[in-house]
């Protein structure tokens, strides 16, 4: 069965995924739409693919699945379009940036009964998914901490931050759903203190470029997670599960793990330092994770769910920082 796609947004990450679909035997992309009709029609000669309006490809009976990759505030719509016209749906993190227009998504995702899946790649990450895997075989025992590092190399522009939903929406949204990727459990309260440290601007547009959150389970597992929008350093990403019987851990990739040592020292290789390449494997399993589940008719994850309660403990965190206290996590 090939499996045949529609892509909504010829940006930055919708080429990423195009790129994926090539990659995946039994998917085909059919046809591209875009705001910016260039984007769309360079993105088009790129792959194979027609250009199309986005309502076209909706109605298509040539297209069994969609790729939402447009700006945020475009996504919710989108979704519940695609979903009415019985179409499989990826849409890239997160749903919106409001929990009640997301609840209500998903109310449209599940009367229409088509399958949902939300771009959360980290968990398709090949170090990831190994250090889950050895949680799920037992290796550490039960799991007790989880130590999340995420921090990017410089700040967005302001016109980012601007739309971006604030840093815990945008960028610690993606180490809450590893969290609970790993913790196994939910969390069911948020400590989170915020600064601004690197930028004034980013503070001038009411958001905060440091943080560091705790999640709480109700059996008193812990997460910890550490952000901040610059590391002079690299793209600095890495994982630490502490179990009763032992720790297990992922570390930061670079270009080739050689190190030269003489009488100045030792010497490796800066880490990656943009997140398209260092997640390049990741975005491609997701996407091949994707066809593969809807092709086997399988439920797929992470599904819009996931893209909830992520979401849920983004605004927690987001109160917490402005209230200075703990916070439940909504329901």
């Amino acid at each position: 069965m090939t499996v045949r796609l529609g892509l909504l947004g010829a940006g930055r990450i919708g080429k990423v995924h195009a790129a994926a679909i090539a990659a995946v035997p039994g998917a085909r992309l059919v046809a591209v739409a875009d705001a910016f009709p260039d984007a769309a029609k360079a993105l088009a000669a790129s792959t194979g693919a027609e250009v199309r309006e986005a309502d076209a490809i909706m109605a298509a009976s040539d297209i069994d699945a969609v790729l939402i990759t447009t700006p945020t505030d475009l996504h919710a719509t989108m979704i519940e379009q695609a979903a009415k016209a019985g179409k499989a749906i990826f849409c890239e993190k997160p749903i919106d940036l409001d929990v009640q227009r997301v609840r209500d998504c998903l109310g449209v995702v599940a009367k229409a009964g088509v399958p949902l899946m939300v771009g959360f790649n980290r968990r398709f990450d090949p170090n990831f998914v190994e250090v889950r895997r050895q949680i799920d075989a037992g290796t550490i025992g039960k799991v007790e901490m989880v130590s999340i590092t995420s921090r990017d190399p410089a700040p967005p522009p302001a016109d980012y931050i601007k739309r971006s939903g604030g840093l815990f929406r945008d960028m610690t949204i993606h180490d809450f759903d590893m969290a609970r990727f790993l913790l196994g459990e939910e969390p069911v309260s948020v400590y989170a203190s915020a600064s601004v440290l690197v930028d004034p601007v980013i503070g001038e547009l009411g958001d905060y470029d440091s943080a560091s959150v705790v999640l709480t389970t109700a059996s008193g597992r812990i997460a910890q997670i550490s952000n901040t929008r610059r590391a002079t350093y690299g793209y600095d990403q890495r994982i630490e599960v502490l179990g009763e019987k032992g720790l297990v851990s992922a570390e930061n990739l670079r270009a080739t793990n050689v190190e030269i040592a003489n009488a100045e020292g030792y010497r490796r290789e800066p880490l990656l330092n943009f997140f398209m390449t260092r997640y390049t494997e990741a975005y491609r399993a997701e996407i091949a994770a994707f066809i593969a589940t809807i092709a086997a008719g399988k439920p797929v994850s992470p599904s819009g769910e996931d893209g909830l309660r992520a979401l849920l403990l983004a605004d927690a965190a987001l109160r917490s920082a402005k209230e200075k206290r703990a916070v439940e996590v909504a329901a």
